[in-house]
């Protein structure tokens, strides 16, 4: 049982748990996952580690509810417990001698570019950062990145705050005006947002690590549902990664796979939302 600290609300469907987990803690690296279940229906749901302080014993995770099983994860408070997590998975991120880099966070992808950012800060790097959300109402953690980046970019694609566009934008900005200085990219977020990212930094030759941890299922390689095609070679992004060279994955691949379930998804949900909606009904 792991109980839940600290819970925050970021959004309607966007929450952040910040999670009792002491052996977990103490383990874990940046780009590593946990594997998360709760309730007899719930589903396994792989989540990067969005944050982890070995003193306290905890991690954090900031999770989107987008079918039945977050959902249900939703409604847990503060006090509560989770039933299971398992981690930390996945290799953990290998750091070279980088002096220049840039990271980009898209929406939820924001997250887990955290303690890499903080990683890079500590080794010394020169941080350049770019966070982007659909609208101002929908910013978190801008503080924490301002913390630990020497520059810090802020998008918003309704031009509500900050510069208006998609992070795409601010990135091609920042290629045009730091060319050849920087040494590696780092872009987590929707899978069309690394894609994009990737296009932006192949033509200079600028190292470009990606997450892949939105295609996957069971989080163990069992399932085989997080399949990709890097460099031409079938990878498992829960086994392999789930961090990859973004000039080398097949994105075009990974979204067809990404989408093989979404009937039985959709009709989950379906069913979740008919249930729930009769328990408020009975309460009433």
């Amino acid at each position: 049982m792991f109980k839940i600290l600290r819970r925050e609300q970021f959004s309607p469907v966007t929450y952040l748990w910040e999670l009792q987990a002491p052996e977990i803690a103490k383990a874990a690296q940046p780009g590593h996952f946990v594997i998360v279940r709760h309730g007899e229906s719930g589903e396994r749901i792989p989540l990067t580690i969005a944050d982890f302080d070995r003193e306290r014993g905890t991690i954090t995770l900031v999770i989107q509810a987008v079918g039945k099983s977050t959902h249900m994860m939703m409604e847990l408070k503060e006090g509560e417990h989770l039933d299971d997590l398992v981690g930390p998975l996945g290799h953990a991120r290998e750091f070279g001698s980088s002096k220049r880099v840039v990271c980009v966070g898209g929406g939820l992808g924001v997250a887990p570019v955290y303690p890499q950012l903080r990683k890079y800060k500590q080794l010394g790097a020169h941080t350049i950062s770019i966070i982007g959300f659909r609208s101002k109402d929908l910013r978190f953690w801008e503080e924490k990145f301002k913390a630990q980046s020497d520059e810090l970019i802020v998008c918003t694609d309704d031009g509500s705050y900050g510069l208006k566009g998609f992070v795409t934008v601010a990135l091609a900005q920042v290629l045009e005006r730091e060319g050849s200085a920087l040494d590696e990219a780092l872009a987590i977020g929707p899978a069309l947002m690394m894609k994009a990212c990737a296009e932006l930094t192949r033509p200079r030759g600028i190292h470009t690590v990606v997450s892949l941890n939105p295609v996957m299922v069971d989080g163990t390689g069992m399932c085989g549902g997080c399949r990709v095609s890097v460099g031409g070679k079938m990878k498992f992004a829960c086994v392999d990664g789930p961090e990859f060279d973004g000039h080398l994955v097949d994105f075009d691949e990974m979204q067809l796979r990404a989408r093989r379930f979404e009937r039985e998804e959709k009709e989950s949900m379906r069913k979740w939302q008919e249930a729930h909606a009769c328990r408020l009904d009975a309460k009433r």
